[in-house]
């Protein structure tokens, strides 16, 4: 069996198989050997069918690993409630297993066919059975067999996909490690990095991944591949660097005592003065645009921290200098309120301040009044961007069009770095006559632990606003079941008839259609949904709960134009109630609104919902956010994760919450960036982060085209350009 083989010419695969590894990025031997397991099911202490039979463990917690069959549910006829049951199976019997009063479960073990059990055993013998005991549903199990040969009871578990399982891996897996020689494979890694760090070579990393002698060794093969995969995206990340510092690029001055005084008035005449974290960040990036190379720079500030403050301070500088900026937001309700903002920062300044969007354009000021913006068209938009007459635009992604060009593009701004991909952000810094790369200032309001943000914007500096604005209230935040609504309503009332207003956050825009085309009952899944509040119906709903009161609602299905009359009529406080979907969850500003109740909010991750109640930080009022859960009762899971919305002090310790609780990739995803689950999970570890980071940049600083390391440039150029974004 050789290493380049493919994996079809020694296992028999069906077409579903065939389509499987083929989605999961298998192709030859050596890549199936790279399909590291996910974790381990530590097998050693549990027991078989047959021995429960003899009577072991009677009254005593054990566990089995089973297939489940004939799971049924049914309602007892003397108490009134419901029963499943169902039978667990392996290589030495089966016995049955029962849940009294816990009906959900025959729903979610509908698709189950593996599972492992822990509970008591009542009665022996034939009659023998599992009261009530937990269960997990599993991707594969060992047998009676298998458990005997796995060493120290580890059994490992792999990623699977639709049409093969972690079993097939397990057994393929054993049947490459003996046939395969591993000592043709080359370890990218150099020696001197496996050295420092104590990592195993890839060949005994794979037999401790694949076949642990210990769980030392499971862990130490783990380190090795995490390590890694985090080198890999910071060794890209330096060449990207390294790239870009070589490229020819605008030199913004600074040092002029005539420039230095005229930021000084130009800050000062802002209608609140700037934090201590906002004067770093302007300075940190004023001194970067000066040094002579391409600004890269990650702007991470929590929501309401003021990073558009920052932007229109350093956007000053780049203009003052006779050079261009474009600002970049993912929603034209977000462009919008920026260019808002604009005008209010450069009202006393003669810069021409831009807006393109796909419903239309304006500048400020307009020729007939200094102090408003006028509709132009989007010729003449495009025209004075590329005589340089308009110095700062504003848009969304219209800015990426092919008509659009910048005579002398020096700054590029991108808000919410998170929601562009690659090819957008390399589009905008080549629509520019000048010839020369922009600076490029990143910003997101979306928490990101700090292990996290050196990883994944690898390429950026960081630079943190870690303040809020004077006079800043905490927002107050509960936790809501269905049962204390009315009460949430009734403080509703009392913030509106104050002269507030109110978000009504819900997961769904219509309700559920439980119909279905076959006849057949609806789907667990489809009553589940059923139960999640809609758009349509809370607004219906609320209409007869505050029939004194203006509601609107707001969604991704409206127009533009539409979007625009609505967030008008709310923040001109014409609708005292927006009813609304997440799309508030970025930029929107309304400074009246002091409430927000979150319907369904065990729906949200901990980033989002910490975003959606962004939305009532925008003044010095007291705020409050209602988290409602689906039942009336809050399940105890449930109340633990929403717990940490209401005691983190900030984004950034809510997000070090969100990565303990549910991993990082639940922050990203590896469909965003290309990294594991086991590179995500790594990423936890701060020491390993940095560690990788430095040995990556020590490398390309003296070999930026990896010359003397072939093997590791190979395995780059096999892996393609890492998205970062």
């Amino acid at each position: 069996m050789n290493l380049d083989d493919n994996v079809s010419e020694h296992f028999r695969l069906v077409i579903s198989q065939k389509k499987a590894i083929k989605h999961l990025g298998i192709s030859t031997i050596q890549d199936l050997l790279m399909h590291i397991p996910v974790r381990y099911e530590d097998v050693g202490g549990a027991v078989n069918i047959e021995q429960l039979h003899d009577g072991m463990g009677e009254g005593e917690l054990v566990t089995i690993y089973a297939q489940i069959q004939d799971i049924e549910k049914r309602l007892m006829w003397k108490t009134k409630r419901y029963a499943v049951e169902g039978y667990l199976k392996d290589d030495t019997g089966s016995m049955k297993v029962r849940w009294f009063n816990q009906p959900y479960i025959a729903d979610s073990l509908k698709y189950a066919k593996y599972v492992k059990v822990t509970g008591k055993v009542t009665g022996s013998g034939v009659s023998a059975y599992f009261a009530n005991p937990t269960i997990e549903v599993m991707p594969g199990i060992p047998d009676s067999t298998d458990t005997q040969g796995v060493s120290n009871g580890l059994y490992p578990i792999y990623k699977s996909s639709h049409g093969i399982t972690s079993r097939w891996f397990y057994y393929a897996l054993r049947r490459v490690l003996e046939q395969a020689d591993l000592r043709y494979l080359d370890d990218p890694l150099p020696d001197f990095i496996i050295t420092k760090y104590n990592l195993p070579q890839l060949s005994t990393a794979l037999i401790w991944a694949h076949m642990p002698e210990s769980y030392e060794d499971s862990q130490s093969a783990r380190k090795r591949f995490a390590f890694e995969e985090v080198f890999y995206l910071q060794l890209a990340a330096a060449i990207a660097r390294a790239e870009r510092s070589a490229t020819d690029n605008y030199k913004i001055l600074h040092r002029d005592d005539d420039l230095n005084g005229s930021l000084e008035s130009f800050i000062e005449s802002y209608p609140f003065t700037l934090t201590q974290s906002q004067e770093r960040a302007v300075n940190s990036i004023v001194k970067d645009m000066s040094a002579g190379r391409p600004m890269a720079r990650l702007l991470e500030g929590d929501v309401g921290s003021g990073k558009t403050a920052v932007a229109s301070a350093v956007s000053f500088m780049v203009s003052y200098n006779k050079l261009q900026v474009a600002y970049m937001a993912p929603t034209e309700v977000l462009a919008k309120q920026l260019f808002e903002s604009f005008i209010t920062y450069f009202r006393d300044t003669n810069i021409q301040v831009g807006l393109l969007t796909g419903s239309g354009c304006k500048k400020y000021p307009s020729k007939t009044d200094p102090t408003k913006p006028t509709k132009i068209s989007k010729a003449q938009l495009l025209t004075w961007m590329l005589d340089g007459t308009v110095s700062i635009v504003i848009g969304t992604h219209a800015l990426i069009q092919k008509s659009v060009m910048f005579r002398d593009l020096a700054l590029v701004i991108i808000d919410e770095q998170h929601r562009f991909g690659t090819k957008q952000r390399a589009t905008l810094l080549e629509n520019n006559l000048g010839n020369k790369t922009p600076h490029l200032l990143s910003m997101t309001a979306t928490p990101i632990p700090r292990t996290l943000a050196l990883t994944i914007y690898g390429d950026l500096d960081l630079t943190i606003i870690d303040e809020m604005p004077l006079g800043r209230k905490k927002v107050i935040t509960k936790i809501v079941g269905t049962n204390k609504i009315n009460e949430v309503y009734a403080h509703m009332r009392t913030e509106i008839s104050s002269g507030r207003q109110v978000y009504v956050i819900c997961p769904r825009i219509a309700p559920s259609d439980l119909s279905s085309k076959d006849g057949q009952a609806p789907s667990a899944q489809k009553l589940m949904m059923a139960r999640l509040k809609s758009v349509e119906d809370e607004a219906a709903n609320l209409k007869l709960v505050f029939p004194e009161f203006n509601i609107s609602t707001l969604h991704g299905k409206l127009t533009p134009a539409e979007k625009d009359s609505v967030m008008q009529e709310f923040s001109e406080n014409r609708s005292q109630i927006l009813v609304a979907t997440s799309v508030v969850e970025v930029g929107v500003n309304v400074p009246n609104a002091t409430m927000i109740l979150i319907e369904g909010s065990e729906r949200f991750g901990l980033s989002q919902l910490h975003q959606l109640r962004g939305r009532v930080i925008r003044s010095n009022h007291q705020s409050y956010c209602y988290l409602a859960t689906t039942n009336k009762v809050v399940a105890e899971p449930t109340r633990e994760r929403l717990k940490a919305i209401v005691n983190a002090k900030n984004g950034f310790e809510l997000a070090e919450m969100d990565l303990t609780l549910r991993g990082a990739g639940e922050l990203r995803g590896d469909s965003q960036w290309g990294a594991s689950d086991m590179a995500m999970e790594a990423i936890k570890n701060l020491k390993m982060v940095e560690a990788a980071r430095a040995e990556a940049q020590a490398i390309i600083k003296t070999d930026h085209n990896l010359v003397n390391y072939t093997t590791l440039r190979d395995k780059l150029d096999k892996q393609g350009k890492v998205h970062l974004e």
